[in-house]
């Protein structure tokens, strides 16, 4: 958990996150739990999404609209996303070349603690052969 003591609230949050696959926004997490009968506010939703961000504990993609997407971090380990832009599958993604050039670019302009996050958005293979893939 990533407080203390966890409200029923942050713990019905947490119990969905650990059971999402994909990148959800805080709207659909939020309709998830009250379909589920959690009675959690919007805000509430927000606020502990953004704790748990701030933490590392979820992951976090902008959509092309700028809306935020999260999923639970399936690695402790720095890392980077390839996400579909149509039915958002996500990949975890090491990079140690754009690691590289990120400590050296920060460091030639006399930047010190850099962070950074790179998402890659594509269309993945089976979105890109449409919706008679299966056949």
């Amino acid at each position: 958990m990533y407080r203390q003591r966890a409200t029923r609230q942050q713990r019905a949050l947490d119990h969905l996150l650990a059971a999402c696959t994909d990148f959800r926004s805080a709207q659909d997490l939020h309709a998830q739990l009250r379909a589920d009968g959690a009675p959690v506010g919007l805000t509430t939703v927000y606020n502990n999404l953004r704790a748990l961000a701030e933490s590392g504990a979820v992951d976090t993609v902008r959509t092309e609209d700028g809306e935020t997407l999260y999923r639970r971090c399936r690695s402790d380990a720095h890392h980077h996303h390839l996400v579909c832009r149509d039915c958002g599958r996500t990949i975890e993604l090491s990079g140690p070349a754009v690691e590289q050039w990120a400590d050296t670019v920060a460091a030639g302009e006399g930047f010190v603690d850099v962070r950074h996050t790179v998402e890659i958005v594509g269309t993945c293979r089976s979105c890109a052969r449409g919706p008679h893939a299966a056949d």
